[in-house]
């Protein structure tokens, strides 16, 4: 790593801190509404789904994949029917991982 690679980093980290840190420093002094906080309870999922969605609908980028050779959407639609009959997040996860990685064996082209 060259020092001009290095300076740069620490300046980055000096930026991230100082957005960061005075909205932290105050937090403990701000009461936020019950219906914010009751929101907020719902930012962890919507991420999520903002995430995973692009990503098992459209596994190559560019368009949406609905049949069966999409291994990502078996898998998801496996993780989700195991994670709602179960409520066992390990399950959930290896589940799904084992379905998509033996649909993917079976039906990649």
């Amino acid at each position: 790593m060259s020092q001009q690679e290095f300076y740069l980093i620490g300046a980055m980290a000096i930026v991230t801190f100082l957005i960061r840190y005075p909205l932290l420093a105050i937090s403990n002094h701000i009461r936020l509404p019950r219906q914010i906080i009751e929101a907020l309870n719902y930012l962890p999922p919507a991420v999520l789904t903002a995430i995973i969605v692009p990503a098992v609908l459209m596994p190559t980028g560019d368009e949406i994949i609905l049949s069966y050779s999409n291994a990502k959407l078996v898998g998801a639609i496996a993780s989700v029917v195991v994670g709602w009959r179960t409520k066992n997040l390990l399950a959930t996860i290896m589940c799904g991982m084992l379905v998509f990685t033996v649909w993917q064996w079976l039906f990649s082209p």
